[in-house]
């Protein structure tokens, strides 16, 4: 049974109102208000990049000044509060859109955004953001077009986002392939990572 008193129900819509930012923010490309919604020394990890916030700024312009474009769709929140940190685990999508051999697609990924949070000077900030990943596909935008992906390359990747993988390697990024997925060890660890969290450990997560 939740037992939220009013104040943490504000502390959660302020916590929601930051997951929201990071979204707009990013996919308008508004960097500056983008720096702000990380702590200093605030971590980012992603299937194409993991490290801290600054440079995954650094690298997120380089890309679109190339024509990479990574949007995001938010769903429903659950937010923890336990004084000064929090954890917030939130649904999403992430949308990429090129060429496959060839073929335009969409390459549509849903999972949740895991996100450490943290209060400083009275005000909530991201910590880490570890994105899970659960389900992706990828569709040609000509329903009359097909596009047949290298076997060998797909098994490569977890399940949770092989079709994301597959196309962001043929950007030429360096995908990892450990990312937590809808179950097994390493999405386990996270959970146990975002306890730790809120028992006031600090942020040992490394992917």
């Amino acid at each position: 049974m939740d037992k939220s008193t009013d104040t943490d129900i504000i502390e959660k819509i302020k916590i929601r109102e930051l997951i929201e930012n990071w979204v707009i923010y990013r996919d308008s490309a508004d960097w500056e208000n983008f720096r702000n919604v990380w702590t200093e020394g605030g971590r980012m990890m992603a299937t194409w990049f993991h490290g801290p916030a600054e440079e995954f700024i650094k690298v997120s312009i380089e890309g679109c000044d190339r024509g990479i474009y990574i949007l995001h769709f938010l769903g429903g929140s659950m937010v923890k509060v336990s004084g000064e940190r929090a954890v917030a685990q939130t649904k999403m999508t992430i949308s990429q859109r090129g060429d496959v051999h060839g073929v335009e697609c969409d390459i549509v990924c849903t999972g949740r955004f895991y996100d450490l949070i943290e209060r400083r000077n009275n005000r909530w900030s991201v910590t880490l953001r570890q994105p899970i990943y659960e389900r992706d596909r990828m569709t040609p935008l000509n329903s009359n077009q097909t596009v047949t992906l290298d076997p060998n390359i797909l098994s490569g990747y977890p399940i949770g986002y092989q079709n994301l993988a597959y196309f962001q390697q043929g950007l030429g990024y360096n995908v990892k392939r450990d990312m937590p997925g809808l179950v097994g060890p390493e999405v386990e660890a996270l959970y146990r990572q975002g306890d730790a969290w809120l028992d006031g450990e600090p942020d040992n997560w490394n992917r």
